[in-house]
């Protein structure tokens, strides 16, 4: 059972972390940012491989890691993942960063159905597949912590991306109204916003990606935004600025803007 008669964490500390997609790029950053001695990661992903190295190391890093495969668009896998570990040990953070970009550029002028709703099948259900189970948990003790990873493309819709972009601008938007809503339980809701990180799916890219940053560094500025309970991490500001302008303008002179950039 869990034991709920140790005090409450503080934020800088969290004892259990469960973390979607930590089989590579910002969630695998996320595990090496958290793993130490004395500290549960519950870590998903798709790849038995990969997650098993970034679970090896971060055992390295003295770690208790827990492993599992399974697909976030599915409720129930995910809610019998989170219950189980909450089981282990009452979880205080939980991250829900699985997520996919797709390949919107290769239908060229068109508008592909099947990886259209694949990217929302991940990125939006993927989601609040993890965050429900992880509220409802946490409610019960009145505490915990989640973050919910969207990105700067949700500040705005993109021509070259318009379900990643969609699927992002709906987690961020949902994560923000969740806040308030599940402050007065005692949970603290984060929604995180980066820019351009070096992981697999950026590597995909082929144009200019402005402030390109390590998911190392990445991490450690989640890591430091949910560590000060922030409404929102949204980085690097430098690119933040440009995206969050972009928004405030005219749509026309948005799209003229937009309708340059290259598709992912």
């Amino acid at each position: 059972m869990p034991d709920d008669t140790r005090p409450p964490r503080d934020r800088l500390s969290p004892r259990h972390i469960a973390i979607t997609g930590a089989s590579s790029g910002l969630g695998a950053a996320l595990v090496r940012a958290y793993a130490a001695p004395g500290v549960r990661l519950s870590v998903h992903g798709r790849d038995a491989a990969r997650l098993d190295g970034v679970a090896a190391a971060a055992r390295a890093s003295g770690a208790t890691v827990d492993t599992a495969l399974f697909d976030v668009t599915d409720a129930g896998a995910v809610a019998d993942w989170l219950t189980r570990a909450d089981t282990t040990l009452p979880l205080d953070l939980v991250v829900a960063n699985a997520g996919i970009s797709g390949n919107e550029a290769a239908s060229g002028g068109t508008v592909s159905a099947e990886v259209t709703r694949a990217i929302f099948a991940v990125n939006v259900d993927g989601v609040v597949n993890t965050v429900l189970p992880a509220a409802n948990l946490m409610l019960g003790r009145g505490r915990g912590a989640i973050a919910i990873i969207s990105s700067l493309a949700g500040y705005r819709g993109q021509p070259g991306a318009p379900a990643y972009a969609a699927s992002k601008a709906a987690v961020k938007a949902w994560g923000e109204g969740l806040r308030p809503r599940l402050a007065k339980g005692g949970l603290h809701v984060s929604v995180v916003c980066p820019g351009f990180v070096r992981t697999p799916m950026t590597g995909r890219n082929r144009f200019p990606m402005p402030y390109l940053m390590d998911a190392d560094r990445a991490a450690a500025i989640i890591r430091r935004g949910l560590c000060r309970n922030r409404a929102r991490i949204a980085f690097p500001w430098q690119l933040a600025a440009v995206v969050w302008l972009l928004a405030a303008l005219p749509a026309s002179w948005a799209d003229a803007l937009l309708r340059r950039m290259p598709g992912k």
